[in-house]
C-alpha cells in the first residue's frame, strides 16, 4: 500500500476524532519534499537579547511566546476562573466496576442551573486510600476529555448519556448529532480504566462538547456565550475560538480537582488526543498548575512543526475547522514560515515539568517526524532547568519509546487512535515522575 493510501485509511479509521476521509489528503506525504526551514529561536526575545537563566524565562520570554501563541494561533483568554462557578457533586459510588473503583460524577455550574452552563466531569479513582504509591495521601490522576460523553469512556451504567450537540460517528453510535444507548464504552479502549486504576491512578474526563460545540458557527453556544464566543466571521483576528475554550475549560476541571480531599491536584497528568491533544497542550503551556503534559497524535496546530510541508497544514486545518483558531492563524497558511512562533515553543512552554509526545506511525496526516522534530528543538529550554534532552537525535523505530527522565517519546505502530500500548507508556511515564 503507497503513503497516500494508507493515510487514507488511516482517515477513515480515526473517523471525526482528528481527521476524517472527507477532509482528504494533505498535498505532500513525501519526507525527501520537506522544504528547508529556519526555526525560531525559543531562547531569544523579540528584542534580540538571550535568555540565559531560568529565571529570565519565567519573568520575560515565558510571557512573550505565551502572547504570540494567542495572537497568531489560539486567540487570547479573556477570563480566569468565574466568580459564580460552583461545584456540585451529584453521585458517589464506592463499589462501582465490580468493586474495582468509586466512581464520583460532579457539575461544574457557571450560573444557575436554568442557564444550562455546565461540565459534566466523571472521576474513576482506585478504591480504598492511596498506599505506597501515594505519599501525600491522595491519588495521582489522567485529566482528559472525551469525544463522546463521559458514558463513551466505560460500560458502567451508572454514567448518563449525553444530551449534548455531537460530531457525526456512526461508528460511536451517535443518532441525528446526539448520543444513544450505543454510545456507551465506545471509546472505553482509549481509556483503559481498569489498567490506569489497577497501577494507583485516577482519571477524570469530561466531554469537550459542554464547552463549546465542534462545529462552524458554535461558538457562542454552550458555555460560549459565556465566555463571549462569537463566530468566525465576527472574531477580530487574535480573538479566542473553540480549542482555547477548551483549553479554558480543562482550567476550570483543575479548580474543582483542588478541592477534592481524595485527589492529588498536584500530580495532575493532563492528556489529549488529536485536536484535543492540542487544546491540552494550550492548557498545559497557560496553566502550570498541571505537572505532567501528554501529547497524543496532536499533529497541525498542536506538536507538528508548522514550517514543514508534511501532512495537514495551516491551509487545510483552518479551511476544514475555522472555528478552531484565532482567524489570524489561517493567514498563514502556506507562509508558515512567516509565523513569529512554531510548535517548538508551545512544547517549552511546559518546561521544567514533565512531557510526554506520542505518534503512530500510519498517521501521516499528523506528521510524526514533525511532532518528533519539535519535541528535540524544545530541549534547549529543558536544558536552561538542567534537565537532559533525549538521547537520541532521529526519529526512533516504531514502538522503541524514548525517554530522559522528563522528555518522552514513542512512535507507536498503527493509526490515528489512542491504544493500550500507549496507556503503558504513559503509566510507566507517571510512574517515573511521582513513584520514586
Amino acid at each position: 500500500m503507497n503513503l497516500r493510501a494508507l493515510l487514507i485509511v488511516g482517515a477513515m479509521l480515526s473517523g471525526a476524532n482528528g481527521i476524517s476521509a472527507a477532509d482528504g489528503p494533505p498535498g505532500n506525504l513525501d519526507e525527501s519534499k520537506v522544504r528547508p526551514y529556519t526555526l525560531p529561536d525559543p531562547l531569544t526575545t523579540i528584542a534580540g537579547r538571550r535568555i540565559a537563566d531560568p529565571a529570565a524565562w519565567q519573568t520575560q520570554r515565558r510571557g512573550e511566546l505565551l502572547d504570540l501563541f494567542a495572537a497568531n494561533v489560539y486567540g487570547r483568554t479573556p477570563l480566569g476562573r468565574p466568580a459564580e462557578m460552583r461545584f456540585e457533586v451529584t453521585s458517589v459510588d464506592r463499589a462501582a466496576l465490580g468493586g474495582k473503583a468509586v466512581r464520583k460524577q460532579v457539575t461544574i455550574w457557571f450560573g444557575d442551573k436554568a442557564s444550562g452552563r455546565k461540565i459534566d466531569v466523571l472521576i474513576y479513582q482506585p478504591p480504598g486510600a492511596p498506599g505506597a504509591s501515594g505519599a501525600s495521601g491522595k491519588w495521582p490522576l489522567f485529566l482528559g476529555y472525551n469525544y463522546y460523553g463521559n458514558a463513551c469512556v466505560t460500560v458502567d451504567p451508572g454514567v448518563p448519556i449525553s444530551t449534548a450537540w455531537m460530531r457525526a460517528n456512526p461508528d460511536a453510535k451517535v443518532v441525528d448529532h446526539r448520543a444513544t444507548e450505543g454510545t456507551r464504552g465506545a471509546h472505553a479502549s482509549r481509556w483503559d480504566l481498569e489498567t490506569v486504576l489497577a497501577r494507583g491512578y485516577a482519571t477524570a474526563t469530561a466531554y469537550y462538547g459542554d464547552v463549546c460545540p465542534d462545529r462552524s458557527g458554535a461558538e457562542p453556544e454552550a458555555l460560549g456565550g459565556l465566555l463571549g464566543g462569537r463566530v468566525n466571521a465576527d472574531r477580530a483576528p487574535g480573538e479566542w475560538a473553540a480549542i482555547g475554550m477548551w483549553a479554558w475549560g480543562l482550567s476550570r476541571i483543575m479548580d474543582y480537582l483542588e478541592t477534592d480531599p481524595e485527589l492529588d491536584a498536584r500530580r495532575v497528568a493532563l492528556h489529549g488526543h488529536s485536536r484535543l491533544g492540542k487544546a491540552a497542550l494550550w492548557a498545559g503551556a497557560q496553566d502550570q498548575r498541571f505537572a505532567v503534559v501528554i501529547s497524543n497524535n496532536s499533529g497541525c496546530g498542536g506538536t507538528a512543526l508548522e514550517r514543514r510541508n508534511f501532512g495537514e497544514t495551516v491551509a487545510d486545518i483552518a479551511r476544514n475547522f475555522p472555528h478552531w483558531f484565532a482567524r489570524q492563524y489561517a493567514t498563514f497558511g502556506g507562509r508558515e514560515d512567516q509565523l513569529p512562533i512554531d510548535t517548538h515553543e508551545l512544547l517549552a512552554l511546559i518546561a521544567p515539568r514533565p512531557l510526554y509526545v506520542a505518534s503512530a506511525s500510519e498517521d501521516l496526516h499528523a506528521d510524526p517526524n514533525g511532532e518528533f522534530l519539535a519535541l528535540k528543538a524544545a530541549e534547549p529550554v529543558y536544558a536552561l532547568f538542567g534537565l537532559k534532552g533525549l538521547d537520541v537525535d532521529r526519529q526512533p523505530a516504531p514502538d522503541r519509546p524514548v525517554s530522559s527522565g522528563v522528555l518522552a517519546y514513542h512512535l507507536r505502530t498503527g493509526v490515528h487512535d489512542i491504544t493500550a500500548y500507549d496507556w503503558a507508556q504513559y503509566l510507566n511515564f507517571a510512574d517515573r515522575q511521582w513513584k520514586k
